[in-house]
């Protein structure tokens, strides 16, 4: 009966061990060479035996670390694989490609697999990284040929262009400034911005220059009997707004012989300047085709009204004695 007892003891003892192992983690990592010629590469395998339905992750994984430790760099990961073991049980296989351009023993740190609050590792991987020599360079095929740098836009440009082509595009800017400046004012004589004083012309020597060059446009004979007349009658009420004060250009023919009937100045040619703008009317507005005498003799008696209205300059010395009483009064008064 003990006997019996005791052969149940260990059965059932192997059987909760196998148990307990069974739901264990196993995280394993293998090199396919402990030892690694500078400038090569090799593979570590992960081998994670768990149970099916947990969710773990290897650490580091998601933020995919460049390298192991200071002197192992991590070349490639590549994608993971699942075997079914049966019972409940599955193995995740992972390769990671290494290499090293640094000589010397390293220890790689174990691999941790987290799966909740728990935590599985790999045992230490130990790697040697052998030098080079300069002699063997010429036997090892396997290093990455030299690539032609990727080519771009800017390549095609000098250094110092690219780094002041703002300097450049502001010279560009002004040169172009400077040549419109020139060709749009000063070749002209102009000064921009700057307002050129007008020359003052009196109104004297204004209406007779306009009269001058109507006579020479010649448009009545040319059958613009209404485009003559009406620069004609503009003309000579310009001259009575600037030499009279007189608005002319806003009234009619009756308003304005109104007003001069007053005017010492004008009266001896008051007649003349009416019969002008009476028949001005009559071509303007009442399309009357007036004969080639008429348009002559309009045009003289405009001269001569202007002629006859003409202010008489003072002469110097009475401008003098003029000027003299002015301060005698302005004195007296003081």
């Amino acid at each position: 009966m003990r006997k019996f007892s005791y052969i149940l003891f260990v059965i059932t003892f192997f059987v909760c061990c196998a148990n307990t192992f069974a739901n264990q983690t196993i995280v394993t990592a293998k090199m396919d060479s402990a030892t690694l010629l500078m400038g090569k590469k090799t593979s570590i395998h992960l081998e994670i035996v768990q149970d099916k339905g947990l969710k773990g992750f290897l650490q580091g994984e998601n933020a995919f670390p460049d390298t192991l430790n200071s002197y192992i760099e991590v070349s490639k990961r590549l994608d993971s694989d699942t075997i079914d073991l049966g019972n409940n049980r599955m193995q995740i296989n992972k390769e990671i490609i290494i290499q090293s351009f640094d000589s010397g023993m390293y220890a790689i740190p174990p691999f941790k697999f987290i799966i909740g609050d728990d935590t599985f590792k790999s045992d230490i991987l130990s790697l040697k990284v052998i030098p080079v020599k300069v002699d063997s360079l010429q036997t090892i095929h396997d290093f990455k040929p030299v690539e032609a740098p990727e080519f771009h836009f800017s390549d095609l440009f000098p250094e110092f262009l690219l780094k002041y082509w703002w300097l450049i595009l502001l010279i560009q800017l002004l040169l172009i400034g400077g040549l419109y400046s020139y060709f749009r004012w000063f070749r002209k004589g102009v000064i921009p911005f700057i307002k050129k004083p007008e020359i003052f012309i009196p109104p004297y020597d204004e209406a007779i220059m306009k009269l001058t060059q109507l006579k020479s446009e010649k448009l009545w004979e040319a059958g613009q009997d209404k485009e003559y007349f009406t620069r004609l009658t503009d003309i000579l009420r310009n001259y009575l707004d600037r030499r009279f004060g007189i608005n002319a250009m806003e009234m009619t023919t009756s308003q304005i012989m109104s007003v001069l009937q007053k005017n010492e100045e004008t009266m001896p040619v008051n007649d003349q300047l009416n019969k002008i703008l009476d028949m001005a009317d009559f071509v303007k507005f009442a399309k009357m085709r007036p004969l080639p005498e008429d348009n002559e003799v309009a045009y003289q008696r405009a001269v001569n009204f202007v002629n006859e209205t003409k202010p008489i300059e003072v002469p110097t010395d009475d401008k003098e004695q003029s000027i003299n009483s002015k301060r005698e009064e302005v004195n007296k008064i003081c």
